[in-house]
């Protein structure tokens, strides 16, 4: 039986994520004596102290366990700690050193959501993939340039070291796991009580794309602003360097490090963005939002529109369009 160590940290925590985690795990046992096995798992909240307020004083989560009675665990579960990250990584820096000895005595580690800031602060997810929410990928990127942030994904795994993407997706990752250690039946059986896309890889859908601009650069930054309110005509880099009197290599090198995107990206998420908002609100066909944003070849704006988002134009149209649908 596996021991799982779900964190409860001070601050303004998600506790959808916490007691989620401990009703879907506590209910993948039920199952699984329901098949006539054995539980798979020991569940336990564990914080730096017996009582901890959340959400300011509103509600009080009383731990299982405080991490000193802890000598081993299988799995530690990290939540989302919103508000200020620096300052929710300073309140809980004790669990650190604590983390840091149980993985090296063989634990497995999954942050939620935004967890995977602290999971980064320990410095287990340098040179790994790792998932966060969408909303948080710039930032995160300027904090941990040396993970690989793949903001596209749900989850990752990489070595029992596992992240999930925004929100909600915890829940996939939660199944991913049941599944890991109890195998595809249970994990189909949790799915279904919860109705869980079991097999939903991606949170490209759910993205959107409001460029990058929390850096310094200026230059960068008013081209941006020209992409965005041109991004129906024909741009390209070279246009953009004469316009702000850069060179272009320069102008290609300065632009990648502020937005995380060559120009060419940039601008293929600009247009993607708006025929989103198109295909979402409006009643037109695919081939007139594909001309307004500035494509002319139907193949080449589905390949770019699927890579973006995961769906073909006409699947997010369908999904998002009520009219439409």
């Amino acid at each position: 039986m596996k021991h799982i160590s779900i964190l409860v940290p001070f601050g303004h925590t998600s506790l959808p994520n916490i007691d989620g985690s401990q009703q879907i795990l506590s209910e993948a046992n039920s199952f699984a004596r329901r098949m006539g096995r054995e539980p798979l798992f020991t569940i336990q909240l564990v914080g730096l102290e017996k009582a901890i307020p959340q959400r300011n004083g509103l509600f009080t989560i009383q731990p299982d366990k405080v991490i000193g009675d802890i000598r081993k665990t299988d799995l530690i579960i990290i939540p989302a700690v919103h508000g200020d990250l620096l300052e929710g990584m300073e309140q809980n820096k004790a669990f650190i050193p604590w983390i840091l000895q149980q993985r090296a005595a063989g634990a497995e580690i999954a942050s939620l959501c935004i967890g995977a800031f602290f999971l980064a602060a320990t410095g287990l997810l340098d040179g790994r993939q790792c998932a966060t929410h969408w909303v948080m990928a710039a930032q995160f990127r300027q904090m941990y340039p040396q993970v690989n942030l793949v903001d596209d994904k749900i989850m990752t795994d990489d070595d029992g070291i596992y992240t999930s993407g925004g929100a909600y997706s915890f829940l996939n990752l939660l199944v991913y796991l049941i599944e890991k250690y109890g195998g595809r039946e249970l994990a189909i059986a949790v799915s279904k009580a919860f109705m869980i896309d079991i097999d939903r890889n991606s949170q490209s859908p759910f993205i959107m794309f409001n460029g990058q601009k929390e850096h310094e650069d200026e230059e960068i930054r008013k081209a941006q602003e020209y992409i965005e309110q041109h991004y129906e005509d024909k741009i390209s880099v070279d246009q953009l360097a004469l316009m702000f009197s850069v060179g272009r290599r320069s102008f290609e090198r300065r632009f990648k490090k502020a937005t995380s995107n060559t120009v060419g990206e940039y601008l293929q998420r600009v247009k993607v963005e708006a025929a989103k908002k198109q295909l979402e609100m409006a009643r037109k066909n695919v081939s007139e939002v594909m001309y307004e944003v500035g494509y002319n070849d139907t193949k080449a704006f589905r390949d770019v529109f699927r890579k973006i988002t995961g769906l073909s134009p006409v699947e997010y149209r369908n999904k998002y369009n009520r009219v439409a649908s």
